[in-house]
């Protein structure tokens, strides 16, 4: 199956297969997303890219949910089940931590983070659940720049949306999170 084509849906049997074949082809884009969230992530960070990636591909595996239509809505679906793996592991730290150490959350721009700033992934997830209540598309929005790397266009792509509508949801989006993040964050 080709990525321009088209992405599988994870529905039974069919859908499992199709994502089977589809992996090899996509595995390095996924690495790319997975090295975006890495990146902003404390430097000792006990995820790697390849076992983000791979958890990923167990979770888009199980999803009943993943209908991917387009390779731009394949790679924005991935992009949120690696976040949410991302979320889950950082929770399960906090909790083992009992709650120590949390980090600043600092957002430099659409591409990967300073290997100096470290990205609060709890405090980003809060924050994006509630932008999702003011405007579920603008979190998507930024979930899909900053996280999956994703330009204008293919956000406008995946989401049905024109790219000046992207342009202003983006716009809000930064200005928005840097206030609720502490007002240095420049997403």
């Amino acid at each position: 199956m080709s990525t321009k084509t088209g992405a599988p849906g994870a529905e039974g049997g069919e859908g499992e297969s199709q994502l089977s074949e589809l992996m090899p082809l996509v595995y390095e884009e996924l690495k790319a997303i997975a090295s975006r969230y890495l990146a902003a992530e404390n430097v000792n960070h006990t995820l790697q890219t390849t076992a983000l990636v791979n958890e990923a591909y167990l979770r888009m595996c199980d999803s009943r949910n993943l209908k991917a239509t387009s390779r731009n809505r394949f790679f924005a679906a991935a992009a949120n089940i690696m976040r949410r793996v991302l979320i889950d592991h950082a929770r399960t730290k906090k909790r083992q931590k009992r709650g120590g150490g949390v980090e600043k959350v600092t957002l430099s721009s659409v591409d990967v983070a300073d290997q100096e700033n470290t990205l609060d992934l709890l405090a980003l997830d809060a924050a994006l659940e509630k932008l999702t209540v003011l405007s579920s598309r603008a979190a998507q929005v930024v979930e899909m720049r900053f996280f999956g790397g994703m330009t204008v266009e293919e956000t406008a792509d995946a989401l049905g949306v024109a790219p000046r509508t992207v342009d202003g949801d983006w716009v809000f989006a930064r200005a928005w999170l840097r206030r609720e993040l502490g007002g240095d964050t420049k997403p």
